[in-house]
């Protein structure tokens, strides 16, 4: 079993992932007894998961996501309750397999740990493992190696766990092939529907019917709570206003910068190619050189036939048709051998052979563009702009903690942080906690702040949220309204609407259904039927629902038929007129891409299966109120 871990290749990344990422280490006690400070998030089977454990563990989550993502991740996601719940999951997973390990008596020997420990790249020097290298990146965590081969011992066991269920789901050929099949059947059939919005006029609603509902269901005509806020958006864009560049800076840094602004050199080149591989056989070189040279030979003696040469004799199938002419290229465009033998040549005149990793050319440059720079005038704007950006970037660097600290110091306004420097005060409509946005920006932490108890009560300013990278937005409410029941003749039309369109498809299924009994015995049934067409299982054609009704339908007697309640509303009736099977060999490359497929979604299942009978053998729980204190920001 070790050796499959081994020589699994996640296990150097296991490793490295170890040294990159600064972990909590709290010793391999922590995984059976009480963890530091005595305020835990989770139990498992008595054994505490550390609240110090769940930040350190959230922080290095949060640290990966941004790292994989470039730093273009919204704060909000990395601060969410899904974010927070799945790694209290996945710190409770680890304990399980951890106590699992340890109750069923897998170790890993000193040996073990060492060879795997030689095989990581990081701890070795030309090749060979380190030891000076290994303590020195142990160090460099604020680990002993025995606290790093502690740690890396209890992820193997982990790990030895994990592969020993992983490895044990098993496909059986036949299997893979009658589902490969299953999937690629196809049935041709046509559809009749029964739309409720042809059935409205039919429907007739008692007159106390929306009111009835209404009574029965107040819930669902309550407005949450709502409010109306004023906020200040701080990002470079504000502060371009404020930015001015005088046109002696501008002007300087054009002269700074004249190779940016410049157009380099171009040329218009033809050539003719007798190809020759880099590798070809010296025999083939030399063919191809000679016929080169009597081409050459030609083209000087008649210039003006170069064009209809590299028509008929060149190999390079781009520019042959064209007279081999390539069109107007810079430097670093074309092979070294090429360009310099292009860019040496004046306008008209051809050069000797030249040999190329394609073979050998015969070139004509056809037109020269020199190179030349673009006026100050041109770019002025450009460079202006570049230049607003950049002292706009500067002094949001500088101003942001100032526009942070105003908002907290004078809560009671954001006229100060506003007049200071130099923003607008905006004011958003009715927003509401979970539909709402503030300048454009639906960010929860904001959101939860400003309908905080604290900011509705108080009217006080919310602290600066970064809502984006390099976007600092705070608000404060101007008018509140608490959740309220709306009064019904506000909403009898729509209610009343909607009860009719209930009834309607309520009316639609019973046609449905009844169609579909008659042509099962053989009848008719009123309508227009689709045109036929072919559908396969999980395609596009139709919805999922109707799919399962189509291909559960039997095949033995066609016509077929099936009916189902759609999820829009209303009822179809398909009529499946034939049914294609495709025949696989068993060598058909398609089995074993979906017999990969397949064992790894057996293996995650058993997998869950596993985790979840070992939730029932180590009782779990998680402590709801620990993590909302954590969540606080």
């Amino acid at each position: 079993m070790f050796d499959a871990v081994r020589n699994n290749k996640r296990i150097a990344q296991i490793i490295l992932a170890l040294l990159i990422v600064p972990f909590a280490f709290f010793g391999l006690d922590s995984y059976f007894t009480d963890g530091p400070g005595g305020n835990e998030v989770a139990t498992v089977g008595g054994s505490k998961i550390s609240m110090n454990e769940f930040d350190q563990a959230l922080r290095d989550q949060q640290d990966r996501l941004r790292q994989s993502m470039g730093g273009q991740v919204d704060r909000a996601m990395l601060e969410s309750e899904a974010m927070r719940r799945s790694v209290v999951e996945n710190l409770v997973n680890q304990r399980l397999l951890a106590m699992h390990a340890a109750d069923s008596g897998i170790i890993v020997t000193q040996q073990q740990l060492q060879q795997v420990i030689a095989t990581v790249p990081a701890f070795q020097e030309d090749g060979r493992f380190s030891l000076e290298r290994y303590e020195a990146a142990v160090r460099a965590q604020g680990m002993t190696p025995a606290m790093f081969e502690a740690r890396l011992g209890q992820d193997l066991r982990i790990q030895q766990v994990a592969l020993a269920v992983g490895q044990s789901a098993f496909t059986a050929q036949a299997s893979v092939q009658r589902f490969l099949e299953a999937q690629l059947e196809e049935r041709k059939v046509s559809e009749l529907k029964f739309s409720p919005d042809a059935l409205l006029a039919q429907v007739e609603l008692p007159d106390d019917a929306a009111k009835k509902y209404y009574d029965a269901n107040p819930e669902r005509f309550e407005r949450p709570a709502r409010l109306r806020a004023e906020f200040l958006v701080f990002d470079e864009n504000a502060l371009l206003k404020q930015v001015s560049v005088s046109d002696d800076e501008i002007r300087k840094f054009y002269e700074a910068n004249t190779a940016r602004f410049g157009q380099p050199e171009e040329r218009n080149a033809r050539h003719i190619l007798v190809a020759a591989a880099a590798d070809a056989p010296a025999e083939e070189v030399a063919k191809a050189g000679e016929k080169a040279a009597a081409l050459l030979a030609e083209v000087r003696a008649n210039p003006e036939r170069f064009a209809e040469l590299a028509k008929a004799e060149s190999q390079d199938p781009g520019s042959a048709a064209r007279g081999g002419e390539l069109g107007f290229f810079g430097r670093g465009a074309m092979v070294k051998p090429f360009e310099d033998a292009v860019f040496s040549l004046g306008k008209g005149l051809i050069s000797d052979v030249v040999r190329s990793d394609f073979g050998f050319h015969i070139i004509q440059v056809v037109d020269v563009k020199p190179a030349k720079a673009r006026p100050f005038e041109e770019v002025r704007d450009e460079i202006a702009e570049e230049l607003k950006r950049q002292a706009a970037s500067r002094r949001f660097a500088e101003q942001a903690e100032q526009f942070a600290n105003l908002v907290y110091e004078q809560a009671d306004s954001l006229q100060p942080a506003a007049e200071a420097l130099g923003l607008e005060i905006r004011q958003t409509d009715w927003i509401s906690r979970d539909e709402g946005s503030i300048g454009g920006f639906k960010n929860e932490k904001l959101l939860s702040a400003l309908f905080s108890d604290e900011a509705v009560k108080n009217g006080r300013n919310v602290e600066a949220v970064e809502v984006s990278r390099g976007t600092l937005v705070s608000a404060r409410m101007r008018d509140f309204e608490a959740a309220q029941r709306l009064p019904f003749e506000e909403v009898k039309a729509p209610t009343e609407k909607q009860l009719r369109a209930e009834e309607a498809s309520k009316l639609a299924v019973v046609r449905g259904e009844a169609a579909l009994a008659a042509l099962a015995k053989g009848e008719q049934a009123s309508g227009a039927w689709s045109e036929a067409r072919v559908v396969r299982r999980g395609g596009p054609e139709l919805a999922p629902a109707a799919i399962d009704a189509v291909f559960g339908a039997a095949e033995s007697k066609l016509p077929a038929y099936a009916g189902v309640a759609m999820p829009e509303g209303g009822y179809s009736v398909f009529r499946i007129e034939s049914v294609t099977r495709p025949e696989l060999a068993k060598d058909d490359p398609r089995l074993q891409a979906v017999s990969q497929q397949y064992q790894r979604l057996i293996a995650e299942r058993d997998f869950n299966a596993f985790l979840a009978s070992l939730r029932e053998r180590y009782e779990v729980e998680i402590n709801e109120a620990a993590l909302r204190t954590a969540q606080q920001p």
